[in-house]
Order: structure tokens, then sequence, then C-alpha cells
């Protein structure tokens, strides 16, 4: 996992704005999920992918769990979960986590 935050992405008229952070990437899907405070994404256990996933947290804060080890997190950062990698949201605030998804794939 790598984790940047919203300012280290950078937009380029001519690929996404992931390029640096994600190079030879593009976004292939997405959307936007909203979880209440205690709340974990995919709760059915093991959840891994086989391209990259990337999470931008819009709102709130809580923790990443990447192969059970958790990284706290807040508003503005962006996590990039490797192919593999068993992931999980915790949302821990106050607010309810927002947090943008996107599943990339090779440009």
């Amino acid at each position: 996992m790598q984790k940047f935050s919203v300012a280290d992405l950078t937009a380029r008229s001519d690929g996404p704005i992931l390029a640096d952070a994600v190079p030879g990437y593009q976004i292939e899907r997405g959307g936007i999920t909203r979880y209440e405070t205690g709340a974990r994404s995919h709760p059915e256990g093991h959840h891994i992918h086989t391209v990259p996933e990337v999470f931008c947290i819009l709102q709130g804060r809580g923790v990443i769990e990447i192969d059970g080890v958790a990284t706290a997190f807040q508003a503005g950062d962006v996590f990039v979960v490797a192919a593999g990698e068993d992931h999980h949201l915790v949302s821990q605030g106050e607010l309810p986590l927002l947090s943008a998804w996107m599943h990339l794939v090779i440009a």
C-alpha cells in the first residue's frame, strides 16, 4: 500500500490524475461509498483484487487495514492498494466516512 494526499496527485491534460502515483494504469471504474461510524468495509472477510485499487478519503477518519496492519487516515488521504493485498476501511470519526474508490487497469 502507498499513502498520498490529494495534493500529491497531479492532473495531466492527456492522462489520468493518478499517472504519477500509479504509472502505467488508468481508472477502469469506481464509485463512492458511505460508512457510518464503526462500520468496516467487506465484513465478509478476506477481500482482494487482481488489479490495484485507489481510495480517496473525502470525509471522515478511521483506519485502513492492509493484510491485517492498520494505518490511520483522515479526509484528504489517498491510498493505492496493490493487487493481492487484503484491504478494509474502518470508519472511526464523528462524521460518516465517504470514500471514493477506483479499480485500475493497465493503460
